[in-house]
């Protein structure tokens, strides 16, 4: 048998969208959320990152029950924008999933090192080494079928649900009103720095939810995709907003803001206020797990993408082969799996997480959700499985939102990722130019 396996449930599903979307991002995110909006006011930004999810999840669970195929925004900007240019569109998601992808995979990898550092004292180089042999174990861990892993899947998520409940009731339990509520003066004053605050703090937290539409990438692998895409994507953003938003309020009631913005183990940190240094340490090695599942389910479903483009005749041939025996794409894992280890060497972690949100927004977030919303009035017999409410409406405010994201990085990251897309361009025509002169 040639082909991927439909062999993911509803929860193993949901299972793999919660564990890549709480990585070690929150847990690192927060400190650098809470300084940049400069107190108990950077809440906004995770209800803004929040907002933002859902309204992006509208498109992801129309197109992801429309095709529920591997490859996720590879097949849907095919589809969406047609023969003429569907096919640019698509490989310059590959071309950017090439680079972007590896990426996260080493940002988790560079978090999980720094964090470690609150267990054992590590040198920068030390840090290297853990980051490179975590994404090797990763590699090792996903090299089975897909069943083995939809079972895997759910034990992890228990163990990454139970970590982050405890944080919220030990917050709660332990809840200082005055000090969680105690705002600077002029936090709120709506100024032009307000919103560059908001929208820089918001990077970092949508950074943090990424990973909800990660049930689109294995379309292929899902059972009854129709029903289950569209229900574990709402399902996964839901149940993550209100844990980290419980969470940073939580630890806003226990360690003073003015604290928090520095602390570089902010969980650890609060542990160790509250329970001393041994239960601190335990609940390190819990961050560390949690941070270690979800890079588990970012590989696996970014995975999928060369793959699809490579059987679609759209990226190097080779990425197409299944595993002989486990029928998932060996190539591209181990592809996937060799650059996240170059890159986890070579970057560091607070310039990664903004290039990861800025390089995507223009070529996936808001060419699908305008693809998606061209698509509705060109075909007006379009059968859709799922059809978002109130449309067009929660696409055009996840376009206007990303925009304002997007807008709000600093120059450099905007160049960085025009540039990717114009040397994206440049490769796409070439590749058909030669293509053509082949034929």
């Amino acid at each position: 048998m040639n082909k991927l396996v439909r062999g993911l449930s509803l929860s193993q599903a949901t299972s793999l969208n919660m564990i890549d979307m709480v990585g070690i991002g929150p847990f690192v995110t927060m400190p650098f959320i809470i300084q940049t909006m400069g107190g108990p006011q950077c809440i906004l930004a995770w209800l803004l990152g929040a907002f933002l999810s859902f309204m992006d999840a509208f498109v992801w669970a129309e197109l992801g029950a429309k095709w529920p195929q591997a490859g996720g925004s590879y097949v849907f900007l095919q589809k969406l924008f047609g023969k003429k240019h569907g096919r640019l569109m698509s490989f310059l998601f590959v071309w950017q999933t090439s680079i972007q992808a590896p990426l996260v995979v080493a940002s988790g990898a560079i978090g999980f090192a720094q964090y470690l550092s609150f267990l054992i004292p590590l040198t920068p180089i030390e840090q290297k080494i853990v980051s490179g042999t975590l994404v090797i174990f990763l590699v090792v861990l996903l090299y089975r079928n897909i069943q083995s892993i939809g079972k895997l899947s759910v034990v992890m998520w228990a163990v990454v649900a139970s970590t982050i409940l405890w944080i919220i009731i030990s917050a709660f339990t332990h809840f200082d009103v005055k000090m969680a509520f105690t705002y600077p003066d002029n936090a709120f004053d709506l100024t032009p720095l307000f919103f560059v605050a908001l929208g820089q703090a918001s990077i970092k937290s949508i950074y943090s939810y990424l990973g909800y539409y990660n049930v689109c990438h294995l379309g292929a692998e899902i059972i009854n995709p129709e029903r289950n895409i569209p229900k574990s994507i709402f399902i996964s953003i839901a149940g993550i907003a209100a844990l980290y938003i419980s969470m940073q309020i939580g630890i806003l009631g226990v360690i003073p803001w003015q604290e928090a913005q520095h602390s570089e183990f902010i969980i650890s940190t609060f542990f160790d206020k509250l329970y001393g240094h041994a239960t601190a340490q335990i609940a390190t090695a819990l961050i560390l797990f949690i941070a270690m599942s979800s890079l588990f389910a970012v590989m696996l479903g970014y995975s999928r993408v060369p793959y699809a483009a490579a059987k679609d005749g759209n990226f190097f041939k080779v990425f197409a082969k299944l595993h002989p025996s486990k029928h998932f794409p060996y190539i591209s894992l181990l592809a996937l799996g060799g650059l996240a280890f170059c890159f986890s060497l070579l970057f560091k972690l607070k310039d990664i997480i903004t290039a990861i949100i800025i390089m995507r927004i223009l070529v996936q977030f808001i060419s699908q959700s305008a693809g998606l919303i061209a698509l509705h009035y060109k075909s007006k017999t379009l059968r859709l499985p799922y059809k978002m409410p109130l449309f067009p409406i929660p696409a055009i405010l996840g376009i206007a939102v990303w925009l304002f994201v997007f807008f709000s990085s600093s120059l450099p990251y905007i160049l960085g990722a025009l540039s990717i897309i114009l040397i994206g361009c440049f490769l796409f025509y070439f590749k058909e130019k030669t293509k053509a002169i082949d034929n």
